[in-house]
């Protein structure tokens, strides 16, 4: 999954505070009906409507979604997040093999394991927070699988994650430096690992790096440095922040949590329904390459716009009920992973990540509830929690 939290957008967020992040949906409504296409700032734009939403989408030679959109201290281009067509087209038909649905479905025993790992250290206890002891861990971990890498790797993985996505900005003057300093550090991190992977290939993505080709010819270092500083940030805190907002719907919704340990069949569905209320990625940055306009707003060249898909999931002009949380839903085009050209490359390992987890913690602790006295405070921009406590039991 897409993360996009970053410099420039803190402040285009800024209409989301913590009280509205942790039920954003009313305000979403009332942007929708009042302004559609809404001048938050000199330089930027939020679109909240449907219709905008997927128009911006089918005009990337507009709506670009370059390194202007967001700088995350990286150097170069992410790959393919930050490339435009036609180059994009190039990366895309490289990578979409290996992160098709076929693929990450071999990831399901792995995946299930790693959740057992994790649920046994409190199944006994009666009592966990979820994010320290769950939600955070496990992307990283299936991170470090799919990658070939030790787990006793998490520490420094969540160390370069949260330099990039969460600087620590009350010790310094520009939280950027920070993130360029561990953009650094990544670049040199993954450059160690794969001069190893040249001497010695394995079966894992990165040794898959090494030996792909496009056209004939094969990656060069620096674009499959890029590829996997995307990955590594798009990949870790979004799934968080999605089974973050998973676990706090159904702590506080008893009767759809026994909806899925009834029938476990439900849960790919629920995945999909919670992914399009919840919107866990609030928002996507894309920079305006040219003027246009949309619904009568003008809209010039160098313009930051936040295409806010939250509010594009939960449009009535889509989704009949829209306010309404439906296992059963038949139909459902949510934009959780975006949309367009730029559509999340790793969608369909989120999917099994968040099945997976929400099958396999089920049948371990079908039933939990917060602890009381506890208020959820999420983050804007990316929707994540920083404690989830759970109790056991109805």
């Amino acid at each position: 999954m897409d993360s996009e939290e970053g410099t420039g957008l803190e402040g285009m967020m800024a209409v989301m505070d913590p009280a509205t992040a942790a039920e954003p949906q009313p305000m979403y409504k009332q942007l929708r009906e009042s302004s559609p296409v809404l001048r938050v700032s000199g330089d930027a734009v939020i679109l909240t409507r449907r219709a905008e939403i997927e128009d911006a989408f089918r005009r990337p030679e507009v709506f670009s979604s370059n390194s202007s959109a967001v700088d995350l201290g990286n150097i170069r281009p992410l790959i393919p997040l930050q490339i435009d067509p036609p180059d994009h087209v190039r990366y895309r038909r490289l990578l979409d093999p290996l992160f098709a649905p076929r693929q990450m479905a071999r990831l399901e025993p792995q995946i299930a394991a790693l959740v057992h790992r994790l649920v046994d250290r409190f199944a006994d206890r009666g009592e966990c927070d979820l994010v320290s002891e769950l939600t955070i861990p496990l992307p990283s971990e299936v991170f470090l699988t799919m990658f070939g890498l030790p787990l006793a790797e998490l520490d420094t993985f969540l160390r370069m994650k949260e330099g990039i996505i969460r600087p620590p900005g009350a010790t310094l003057d520009d939280p950027q430096v920070w993130r360029t300093k561990t953009a650094s550090e990544m670049y040199d991190y993954f450059d160690q690992i794969l001069d190893e992977r040249a001497k010695s290939p394995q079966e894992d993505l990165l040794s898959g790096f090494v030996t792909a080709e496009i056209d004939g010819q094969r990656l060069t270092r620096h674009e499959v440095q890029d590829i996997c500083f995307l990955l590594m940030i798009a990949g870790l805190d979004t799934v968080t922040a999605s089974l973050d907002c998973f676990f706090s719907y159904l702590a506080r919704n008893p009767d759809q949590r026994r909806k899925l340990v009834d029938d476990p069949s439900l849960i790919p569905n629920a995945v999909e329904e919670m992914l399009r209320f919840e919107s866990p990625v609030a928002g996507v940055p894309r920079i305006a390459v040219e003027d246009t306009e949309m619904a009568g707003t003008p809209i010039k060249k160098g313009d930051h716009v936040m295409i806010i898909l939250g509010s594009a999931n939960t449009d009535d002009a889509e989704f009949a009920d829209a306010m309404s949380v439906d296992f059963g839903r038949e139909v459902n085009r949510h934009l959780a992973f975006g949309g367009g050209l730029h559509r999340c490359l790793g969608s369909h390992l989120a999917r099994q990540e968040l099945r997976v987890a929400l099958r396999e913690f089920h049948t371990r602790i079908p039933a939990y509830h917060l602890a009381p006295g506890t208020e959820l405070i999420y983050t804007p921009g990316i929707r994540s929690l920083d404690r989830l406590p759970l109790i056991f039991g109805d």
